[in-house]
């Protein structure tokens, strides 16, 4: 017990993509270490994942480089929808910033389905009469992902085919789910959403119940495009889970229920809301340097929210293309004025540059939304990636995402 077992050749070229001969020429190279036996040659797989990530440039600088694995999965899963490389993200070969400028459920057909369909719509179907009343009988504390949550589970028990894993049935009710999550919370002016239509854009819809204005076409333009960038981002923590449960053969309901729960983070998916908050701060006219500290210190020392992105060390592409949308409505010139005082500062500083949290809570704030309203945003989007990998996983042997544990505890 006290190594993880080595792989053979044969594996450490499957992990890695390769051929046999390309694997020997990393090894030449001394880029791999290897034993030789009589049986032939083994690898650590710690290395080969520490190289395999390096290769892929798709970790996060810093990896120790000790025989101990630091918690990342010993494994490299195949993705077909998002590609990050060379500092930008791409979605099946195009970029995810030309996609922004297409209507979100276009893209998320073409996601799921590989339809491209500049007409689509996005309804609940059955089971949202259900989902409001459970919705509205949470307590006050709740928030609109409180209410998302429950809309997934109401759309769920109310779905006969809920266990059908037949990928036209997953990719339909993983349309109706997001279309629940968005119909499901409360309209701001107080209405109830009965005068929309089944072809009002999802971007509308969520516009009508995140911000108290009303909705202009700029508005729900950079709206739209937010949830186009924050549909996938390769292998997100939340994703992971997504992926996971899909690998169970959970249905999609579950899956993003799962990813819903790991998305549920000041890490991941709430991060817009610090951003949001730390530029109301700037806007409102406190000195950036105190605000930016002060930041630091409530997040117990950890990096300022809505800045640094590892895979994109030269900043988030995400995060350029919203900003550069905002930059064009006049009324948001407050909060994009804090946005690049406070870059430069942590450029300055920390060499740290915008990644889409700050985007999302420029955009929150510059709308008049609440500070959790980008929790919504991300996870109304994201329910679309998690489902789309889903897709994925359900082409794979069950259950492969198993991993082995490594027991170190008392003897």
């Amino acid at each position: 017990m006290d190594a993880l077992p080595r792989l053979t050749a044969e594996q450490t070229a499957e992990r890695l993509g390769v051929k046999l001969e390309t694997l020997y020429a990393y090894v030449a190279r001394g880029k791999l270490a290897r034993d030789r036996t009589a049986d032939g040659s083994s690898f650590d797989p710690l290395e080969v994942e520490r190289f395999a990530a390096a290769r892929r440039r798709r970790s996060a600088p810093g990896i120790p480089a000790t025989g101990r694995s630091d918690g990342r999965p010993l494994m490299v899963i195949e993705t077909t929808f998002a590609l990050i490389e060379d500092g930008d993200l791409v979605y099946r070969g195009r970029r995810a910033a030309d996609l922004a400028r297409e209507p979100f459920e276009t893209v998320a057909r073409w996601a799921l389905t590989g339809a491209w369909d500049a007409d689509a719509r996005f309804s609940p179907g059955a089971g949202m009469a259900d989902a409001r009343r459970a919705a509205d009988a949470l307590p006050a504390s709740a928030g609109d992902r409180d209410r998302q949550l429950i809309a997934v589970t109401a759309l769920a028990a109310a779905d006969p085919l809920r266990t059908s894993l037949d990928p036209a049935t997953v990719a339909g009710a993983a349309e109706r789910m997001v279309a629940g999550m968005v119909a499901v919370l409360p309209v701001v002016d107080g209405g109830d959403g009965a005068s929309e239509r089944d072809d009002d854009p999802l971007a509308l819809r969520l516009h009508r119940r995140l911000a108290p204005t009303a909705p202009t076409q700029s508005a729900v333009t950079i709206l739209n495009a937010a949830l186009v960038l924050l549909i996938d981002h390769d292998l997100a923590v939340s994703t992971l889970a997504a992926r996971a449960a899909a690998s169970a053969r959970a249905t999609p309901y579950g899956v993003v229920i799962a990813g819903m729960g790991a998305l549920d983070s000041p890490l991941h998916g709430n991060a817009s809301r610090a951003a949001h908050r730390l530029l109301a701060r700037v806007v409102a006219g406190e000195d950036p340097a105190r605000v930016v500290a002060d930041t630091v210190v409530a997040g117990a020392g950890g990096p300022v929210p809505g800045f640094g992105q590892p895979l994109y060390p030269d900043g988030d592409p995400r995060a350029r293309a919203l900003l550069d949308l905002l930059a064009a409505e006049a009324s948001a010139a407050p909060v994009l004025s804090a946005v690049q005082t406070v870059s430069a500062l942590l450029r300055d500083r920390a060499g740290a540059h915008p990644n889409i949290d700050l985007a999302v809570g420029a955009l929150t704030l510059a709308h008049g939304m609440r500070d959790d309203a980008g929790e919504v945003v991300f996870a109304t989007a994201r329910a679309i990636g998690f489902v789309v990998h889903a897709l994925a996983e359900y082409g794979e042997p069950p259950l492969r995402l198993r991993p082995v544990g490594r027991y170190t505890g008392p003897l």
